[in-house]
């Protein structure tokens, strides 16, 4: 069974079209190439009667720097606490540890303060009534992400193969290997136990050569992640220049560096959020919206999930029911999104994205991530769940209680 919705009122050789552009651009994190796609979003934007503008902000543009460095740390007090050194061992264990804990979405980035840091690129168009008391903000993210060996496509399949996961409505922690090497390599050093110890530093030391892995690589076309969404918010444009919603400022916004863990929105947090409201400012996220199956998130993050709010969850859903969108339900992943900056600061916010019927996105991070790769029908659904939540908003606001 198919989930995604037919066809809807979109050009699909329009969208196509657009997409095949920005595919063509190299847009790593804070890049020339980020920049490029940004400003090709604004003309795009232009072409369509939206003014836009570029907000340029300060990113490390990586995460394999700082990840690395902490399962680096995590090698090291392996080694350490191997060797007999206990404190050594427990010290830079805990200290690669907290790094990485720290660097995920959205906490605080400690380690990164101390790296090299670039431009980068947020655009943003504001549409609808300036003055409208109650604003919904629609993020995408232009920028794409380097290729790596632990993304490989095969993995999904051979592990799908053993059946290990199709039973559950929340992805794998990925990351549980990442941080546990330099956790066991602390608690070898704090136990004195040589296996925990050797445990974190084989941990660790595979964790960093694939980070080294990682930062070794080109940077993947990003069709599907997240030229879909880059695409959704042009649509959107075009369709809210028509037929504004009442009542409603629209921003639509596409941050840069989202992956480099979402420095980019985490930029416009900083300059935005205190001007708005929480009770009067409502986030759709789309990130990666053109697999077969269109899903809204019920949670994310890397370590601790973070559960969407039930109202912006019932709002999602009665506007899926309504558009006649079948959604893959209940789905949560131990990953992140741009939402995480919105719902960490407390605004009602769901993330609309898509998976394979491996419950993973399609293409992932991977070299095939290309516009022939897409499914347009499910980009399409997408498109009409965003507007139609925005529509919906227009005439009944949701408020988070408290």
């Amino acid at each position: 069974m198919k989930l995604a919705a037919p066809h809807g009122e979109a050009d699909q050789n329009w969208l196509r079209a657009r997409l095949e552009e920005l595919e063509r651009i190299d847009r790593p994190s804070a890049s020339a190439g980020e920049r490029a796609a940004a400003e090709w979003l604004v003309s795009r934007f232009s072409e369509l009667g939206a003014e836009a503008r570029i907000e340029t902000e300060k990113a490390h543009g990586t995460y394999w720097w700082p990840i690395g460095i902490g399962t680096a740390l995590g090698a090291a007090g392996g080694i350490a606490a191997t060797r007999g050194r206990r404190l050594a061992g427990a010290l830079l264990g805990a200290a690669g540890a907290a790094a990485i804990a720290t660097d995920f979405p959205p906490r605080p980035r400690y380690l990164r303060r101390f790296l090299p840091k670039r431009d980068t690129f947020n655009v943003v168009c504001e549409l609808g009534d300036p003055e409208a008391e109650r604003t919904v903000v629609f993020v995408s993210h232009h920028d794409a992400a380097n290729a790596g060996l632990v993304f490989h496509p095969g993995i999904p399949d051979l592990v799908s193969k053993t059946g290990a996961f199709q039973h559950l409505d929340t992805s794998p922690m990925l990351m549980a290997p990442v941080i546990g090497g330099p956790l066991l390599s602390a608690i070898g050093g704090l136990t004195g136990s040589r296996k925990l110890a050797a445990a974190g530093l084989l941990l660790s030391a595979g964790s960093t050569a694939s980070m080294v892995d990682i930062g070794l690589r080109k940077v993947v076309p990003g069709a599907n992640d997240n030229g879909t969404a880059v695409i959704a918010l042009l649509e959107l444009a075009r369709r809210f220049l028509a037929d504004p919603p009442e009542g409603l400022r629209l921003i639509l916004l596409s941050a840069g560096s989202e992956e480099s863990f979402s420095e980019g929105m985490k930029a416009f947090g900083e300059r935005h959020f205190p001007n708005l409201p929480v009770d009067s400012t409502f986030f759709i996220n789309m990130d990666t919206i053109g697999s077969p199956y269109l899903t809204v998130l019920r949670g994310e993050g890397f370590l601790k999930m973070f559960e969407y709010p039930p109202e912006a969850l019932i709002l999602a859903d009665r506007a899926a029911e309504e558009e006649g969108i079948e959604l893959m339900p209940n789905l949560r992943i131990h990953n992140g999104t741009d939402g995480l900056e919105a719902l960490a600061a407390g605004y009602p916010v769901v993330s609309i994205c898509s998976c394979t019927e491996h419950k993973q996105p399609a293409n992932y991070h991977w070299p095939n991530d290309v516009s022939e790769n897409v499914d347009f029908d499910t980009v399409e659904s997408g498109i009409r769940l965003a507007e139609a939540m925005a529509r919906r908003l227009s005439r009944d606001w949701v408020s988070l209680p408290g």
